[in-house]
């Protein structure tokens, strides 16, 4: 099932890194933010991002997980260790 976009105003305003999963819980994409709720908001508007790749990852996002951090260096680092971990 695809993710409902009814689900984004659930997400926490404070700095966090979050996953895009796909079927089977597979990671397509990890980010950060400084207010989660509203970088997530971003890629569901009409147009996206501006990221040509945007529409193409939100056709297939399932769940979102957010994991919320202190800073939003607190939020980069753990993205960047993420990133390294799963290889998305």
């Amino acid at each position: 099932m695809l993710f409902n976009r009814d689900e984004l105003d659930n997400f926490p305003t404070q700095p966090g890194v979050y996953l895009m999963k796909g079927s089977h819980d597979t990671i397509l994409y990890i980010g950060k933010a400084n207010n989660l709720r509203q970088r997530l908001r971003q890629y569901f508007l009409p147009r996206g991002d501006g990221r040509f790749m945007v529409p193409f990852l939100v056709a297939k996002i399932e769940k979102i997980d957010t994991i919320v951090v202190f800073s939003e260096k607190e939020a980069l680092l753990l993205e960047n260790n993420l990133i390294k971990q799963h290889k998305p």
